[in-house]
């Protein structure tokens, strides 16, 4: 896999983070700093360990799943951006959450990288070294998390669940194309 499209889904693995911290940014008012560096740093590393996870996990699967890695990955993929497009459509909004609280910063932190960990097991089956993109995929959570945090200071009301729309659909696209690679050899 290239680094344009490692990047790709690191921006678009990004948008889960940058999303739940456009909410943060609207509703913490005391302490910024600190909170969005725990908020950026747990969701960098979280990301970075999830997508790392999957990889191991399908490393030891991999020889089972080899005839068919192109169509799970691209499966896998369309999964993940389907889930994204359909959480932006969807009203909910993170509402009354506590910003300040370790315990909920951690729990946003594994609920904002569990698709890291489907895309870590598809960077396995795709036989991608895992060490670089996994660093990207946690620095672009960690920037992405400070941006949305910033951006919702300033604009949260105009921006909401188009980021993660815009995600999804970058994650689809990633998928197309290597399904499409895989059928037409490129």
């Amino acid at each position: 896999m290239d680094l344009i499209s490692i990047i790709a889904v690191a921006v678009s693995l990004g948008m889960d983070c940058f999303a739940v911290c456009i909410a943060a940014g609207m509703a913490v008012r005391e302490g910024r700093i600190p909170v969005i560096m725990k908020i950026a740093l747990l969701f960098g590393l979280f990301q970075t360990g999830m997508t790392l996870l999957g990889w191991m996990g399908g490393t030891f699967i991999l020889a089972w799943i080899e005839p068919v890695d192109h169509w799970i990955a691209t499966g896998l993929l369309a999964l993940i951006g389907v889930k994204m497009i359909q959480e932006g459509i969807s009203d909910s909004e993170e509402k009354g959450i506590d910003f300040y609280s370790l315990s909920v910063l951690l729990v946003l932190a594994v609920a904002t990288s569990i698709d890291a960990l489907a895309v870590g097991l598809s960077f396995a089956v795709l036989q991608v070294q895992i060490v670089l993109p996994a660093l990207i995929i946690g620095g672009g959570a960690f920037l992405m998390s400070g941006f949305g945090f910033w951006v919702g200071e300033r604009f949260g009301d105009h921006i909401g669940s188009r980021a993660e729309i815009l995600g999804g659909i970058v994650l689809i696209l990633i998928g197309l194309r290597i399904l499409t690679e895989h059928i037409f050899g490129g």
